[in-house]
């Protein structure tokens, strides 16, 4: 009988289950699986760091809804994989990070690179095991496959010891696995369905709260149709941005903190009551607010807040449930209600408060003004990935997404460094798509060596450095003694185009706004990878903040 090594078994268990992606970085002793995955129709991507190919992988799952595979090396490989695989879990999404081990029959002895693997991704994953046999590859990778997006989507890892991948069976002996299918969609009570409407009609200043676990599901079409029947403003988390469009009238994205201080009812819609929404408590949202909950995982329900209402299962279900529920009802909530009146005011405040900057042509420039032109050169069906603090979190209001699952950033685990991977992930997965990227100059050094993967595969990405020469900001020379330096502090008028130049790509420097938009149509033209840098003035920033949210 035909018999077939593990790597070959490893390739073919993981494309059976629908892994189109393998990103990695080949080395002792995974090499052999890197050559099946391409002989089994899977697209390996060599990285230039296992964080970024880690970063990748789970993006991709998150984009098209099958977990992206991670390949790294023993010991130090799987130590720097475990970043992806602790942001996967947090921000919930599926991957599976395969790591190479040395030989079972070396165990305890002290081989190279000999690392307990399995014991230390188990804290950051639903699912982790040895594969011990090459017979029962396939049981394991159906595992994993399940675990990553069954329930809460989630990380996985699996440890291929050097003997398993090189050893051999007989085919007869293989043990097979069935294909997992889509996740099932469970549907909440009925009886549940009904009080969470009334609820809602209860409700003087109601707001839903659209978070990423609603792009997960697939549910745009529904969350869309409940919106415009119910006609209840809504707020949309950083990555449920374009499950509604940001610029529907119904957003309250131009006055977040107002909505949220004084909303009386609030429906989280596949979003979580975390440190990204203060935790739902005052003086961020109002102490006697009353909350629905939608959300895949019943362990979920209630955290900070008590839920008056569960709603346990698939979001895309459970709004269709909800919007047949509404056929049968008059109500919606009408358009000319104080609420909507306050929120509007707030918004036009908000927007009055930001203008000054936005049309501030001094340079170097300022962030507003850098984005009035890069939001504005923007297509509408662009995947955006964003990094930086102040870059991340001004690009968040200042770009508009108009459609789901195009929006990829530092999410739920707030990391840095995963802008690269990210950006590399959305190129494969959506080579019909412009992939714009647009980083702070602290957070492209993260994973800037990742230029060199996006030329050599010649992914058309576009990536914006906004360079203020520092952590969220820099100074404007350097004192004579550099021993002194503040530790926010970088090189000032960094070359990160001259990078992209040097690895075969297109790069310009802009230092004035006048040139920033003739420099982006240069970039988007531009058949390659392109990167435009732009410097800002050292002391740029966002607006006067009422609360420190980000970590308050």
């Amino acid at each position: 009988m035909a018999k077939i090594d593990g790597a070959t078994l490893m390739a073919r268990s993981l494309k059976q289950q629908g892994v189109e992606y393998m990103f990695g970085i080949v080395g002792f002793p995974v090499g052999p699986i890197a050559v099946a995955a391409q002989r089994a129709g899977i697209k390996y991507l060599g990285m230039r760091n296992e964080q970024s190919a880690s970063y990748a992988a789970q993006a991709v799952g998150y984009l098209t809804g099958r977990p992206g595979a991670c390949l790294v090396v023993s010991g130090p490989g799987v130590v720097h994989g475990l970043a992806g695989l602790a942001n996967a879990q947090q921000n919930c999404w599926p991957m599976i990070l395969i790591g190479g081990a040395s030989p079972t029959y070396q165990n305890g002895m002290g081989a190279f690179q000999e690392e307990r693997q399995v014991l230390i991704a188990t804290p950051f994953c639903k699912f982790a095991h040895a594969v011990e046999h090459v017979h029962r590859i396939p049981f394991y990778v159906e595992m994993a496959v399940r675990n990553s997006i069954y329930g809460r989507p989630g990380a996985c890892y699996l440890d291929m010891p050097d003997d398993i991948i090189l050893g051999e069976v007989e085919e007869e002996k293989v043990h097979q696995a069935a294909t997992v299918a889509d996740p099932p969609r469970s549907q909440a009570m009925p009886v549940d369905v009904d009080k969470a409407l009334n609820v809602l009609e209860s409700a003087e200043r109601p707001l839903v709260i659209v978070g990423k676990g609603m792009g997960w599901s697939r549910a745009e079409d529904e969350v869309r149709a409940f919106i415009e029947r119910t006609q209840l403003p809504f707020l949309a988390s950083p990555m449920g941005k374009g499950v509604m469009d940001d610029n529907h009238p119904l957003s309250v994205g131009a006055a977040r903190s107002h909505a949220l201080q004084e909303a009386d009812v609030i429906f989280l819609m596949g979003s979580r009551l975390n440190w990204i929404m203060h935790f739902g408590l005052p003086p961020r949202f109002n102490k006697k607010v009353r909350i629905v909950q939608l959300d895949i995982s019943p362990e979920a329900i209630s955290q900070n807040v008590a839920a008056e209402v569960a709603l346990v299962g698939d979001g895309k279900a459970i709004v269709g449930q909800l919007n047949k529920a509404l056929e049968s009802r008059q109500w919606f909530y009408p358009k000319d209600t104080p609420w909507h009146a306050a929120i509007a005011e707030k918004s036009a405040a908000n927007a009055k408060q930001i203008q000054p900057m936005i049309d501030d042509n001094s340079a170097p420039t300022n962030y507003y003004r850098a984005f009035k032109d890069i939001s504005a050169w923007l297509p509408d069906n662009a995947v955006i990935i964003g990094e930086g603090a102040n870059t991340m979190d001004i690009g968040r209001t200042q770009m508009p997404n108009k459609n789901a699952r195009l929006r990829l950033d530092a999410g739920t685990y707030g990391t840095m460094g995963i802008g690269m991977g990210f950006t590399i992930a959305a190129a494969v997965a959506h080579p019909d798509r412009p992939i714009v990227a647009v980083f702070g100059d602290a957070a492209i050094g993260f994973s800037g060596m990742e230029i060199e993967t996006a030329c050599r595969y010649n992914l058309p990405v576009k990536i914006i450095v906004l360079n203020n020469g520092g952590i969220g900001g820099g100074i404007e020379e350097f004192p004579e003694d550099r021993s002194q330096l503040p530790p926010r502090v970088m090189a000032i008028g960094s070359g990160y185009e001259k990078i992209m130049d040097a690895f075969g790509g297109r790069g310009w420097y802009v230092d004035d706004p006048k040139d920033l938009r003739q420099a982006l149509n240069e970039a988007m033209a531009y058949p390659g990878p392109a990167l435009v840098n732009v410097k800002l003035h050292h002391a740029a920033g966002r607006k006067p903040q009422q609360f420190n949210w980000h970590t308050a």
